[in-house]
């Protein structure tokens, strides 16, 4: 072979990790309650840190679902057909109780130990994450009718990956989905046209159609409809009791930017049989529940598309050398490095903190529900919002290489702009924190006594807090400015969280640079003094 064909400085495969070994997420797991779910973290950790699993979400990916509407008869069948390793990952994460077994255990941080796995298991490949979030957030929205939640509860959270449309009571374990916008609504569910008609005997026929429905495979979905008596929600089975098929007619797939493992589909309902959940005209009162559990797994996602990118730009500058020296050595490097790991930090930070929040008020925590209802809006908003960028920056950090589809920086990329889409774009998460405090001003009083535990500990978040407590009291133009109020109030959580959790390098320089005017408007421009090296020792991976 010519001498030209000999590979050097090239960045070794970076697998063999435990990407559970993550410091932040280890501590912000035991201070949360749920340190008891170390283990079994470390073992998912190990597994999504493997070359199997990586092959599982790469081939997941460049293989697509397939919608088959007919079978060779000519049959209505409305099936998808998923690649095997699609399956192999829904089967690690309902093994591991990403889903919805959480509502089945009774230890205090059972919540917190599933978003710790899903966080560290959604690195592997986000796609599927979105049916395991579904079946999640599904539980509370049940709840609203006893006798279904009685019924389908211990299925949800069953950790049997049981795939295949047949009865529900008849299978193992159940995945749910939701569908809920239509072609002229999107956001504004309150449009949707779906009607639903009472058939005589307690349940209802629904005829419309719906734009975007994930998951399509699933077993059971809550959606929304037009009653008598006002938009309501309602769970429609797949499978009918009597072992026929819904009416639940699969139009076509999205060809979407990313997520491209997970189907999405335009379903029509052909007088579809459904169970109304809780009352009439409370559709929206009744769902809301799960869709607050599902924007939770949207900064859950956001953290952990973060951590990946970071560990594979360190890891990338790590054995990469140029102009005399590995990249890592290389001050505006490490400036970036380090800025892109304060972001994932601080992501963790307060997607747990939140995680911990969900689990307290589970238990009946009134004051963690005051916290969770205006935290999770305004981080829904900060954290997924700031994705993209992120990884459009990591990839940047491997050059040309990052540009590859094999450095697996391009699916990353993709999949990064949906988390901040989903549940709510930009503005809808904005306004919903404007909502949160005009209807329950508590929630002010509960987010500011929870920054408060870390007043003093930094110059910088004292003055934000200040001018944040003006921003609050001037209700000129609210709606207007609502991106910038929610900006600072993110910032200022994760602030907090850091300065009472993080070490004192991580703390301080988030702080000087997100607060105290020392950053530009590029990944990389940290004020000088930070300690790069002790940021960065976070989000090194060594073999597991």
């Amino acid at each position: 072979m010519p001498q030209t064909h000999e590979v050097t400085n090239q960045v070794p495969p970076h697998h063999g990790y435990d990407a559970a070994a993550d410091p932040a997420l280890l501590a912000a797991l035991d201070r949360e309650g749920a340190g008891w779910a170390a283990p079994e973290l470390h073992e998912v950790g190990v597994l999504a840190g493997s070359e199997r699993a990586a092959d599982w979400g790469r081939l997941a990916n460049e293989n697509s679902p397939v919608l088959h509407t007919h079978d060779r008869y000519g049959h209505r069948v409305d099936e998808v057909e998923f690649h095997p390793y699609w399956h192999e990952l829904m089967r690690t994460a309902v093994g591991h109780g990403l889903h919805a077994a959480p509502w089945a255990d009774d230890r205090p941080g059972a919540h917190v130990a599933r978003a710790a796995k899903f966080l560290v298991w959604g690195q592997v490949e986000a796609g599927h994450t979105c049916p395991v979030s579904m079946t999640y957030a599904a539980v509370p929205a049940l709840r609203a009718t006893p006798a279904l939640a009685e019924w389908l509860e211990p299925l949800l959270a069953s950790r049997t990956y049981d795939f295949g449309l047949r009865r529900p009571d008849t299978k193992r374990g159940l995945i749910a989905g939701m569908s809920m916008t239509e072609k002229q609504g999107g956001s504004d569910v309150r449009a949707n046209t779906t009607t639903a008609v009472p058939a005589g005997d307690g349940t209802y026929r629904l005829t419309g159609h719906k734009w975007f429905t994930s998951a399509p495979m699933s077993d059971v979905f809550l959606t929304l409809a037009q009653a008598p008596g006002g938009l309501s929600c309602f769970l429609l089975p797949r499978v009918l009791p009597d072992g026929s098929r819904n009416r639940l007619l699969l139009q076509r797939l999205k060809d979407k930017l990313g997520n491209r493992s997970n189907a999405s589909a335009e379903i029509e309902y052909d007088e579809a049989f459904g169970w109304l959940v809780g009352e009439e005209g409370r559709g929206v009162a009744t769902i809301i529940e799960m869709v607050n559990m599902t924007r939770l797994d949207c900064v859950l996602g956001g953290a952990s598309g973060m951590r990946l990118g970071v560990i594979r730009a360190v890891h990338h500058a790590t054995h990469r050398r140029a102009f005399g020296k590995a990249l890592i050595d290389q001050p505006l490097m490490r400036n970036v490095l380090a800025d892109l790991a304060l972001e994932s930090e601080a992501a963790t930070a307060v997607a747990m903190r939140l995680a911990g929040a969900t689990d307290r008020v589970a238990r009946g925590d009134g004051d963690e529900a005051l916290l969770r209802r205006l935290g999770l809006a305004v981080t829904k908003y900060w954290v997924c919002k700031r994705a993209p960028g992120h990884a459009a920056e990591a990839l940047e950090c491997l050059g040309g290489n990052g540009y590859i589809e094999d450095s697996g920086m391009p699916r990353l990329y993709r999949e990064a702009p949906l988390s901040s889409i989903w549940e709510g774009s930009g503005n809808v998460a904005a306004l919903d924190g404007l909502r949160a405090m005009a209807r329950q001003p508590e929630t002010v009083e509960a987010f500011f006594a929870e920054v408060g535990l870390a007043a003093g500990a930094d110059r910088h978040l004292d003055a934000a807090v200040v001018g944040l407590h003006k921003q609050l009291a001037d209700p000129a133009e609210a709606e207007y400015r609502a991106r910038q109020l929610t900006e600072t109030m993110a910032l200022v959580f994760q602030a907090s969280l850091l300065l009472r959790h993080a070490p004192a390098a991580v703390a301080e320089a988030f702080c000087a640079s997100r607060l105290g005017g020392g950053h530009g408007g590029a990944y990389g421009t940290l004020p000088t003094g930070v300690d790069t090296e002790a940021v960065l020792a976070r989000v090194r991976t060594t073999a597991a």
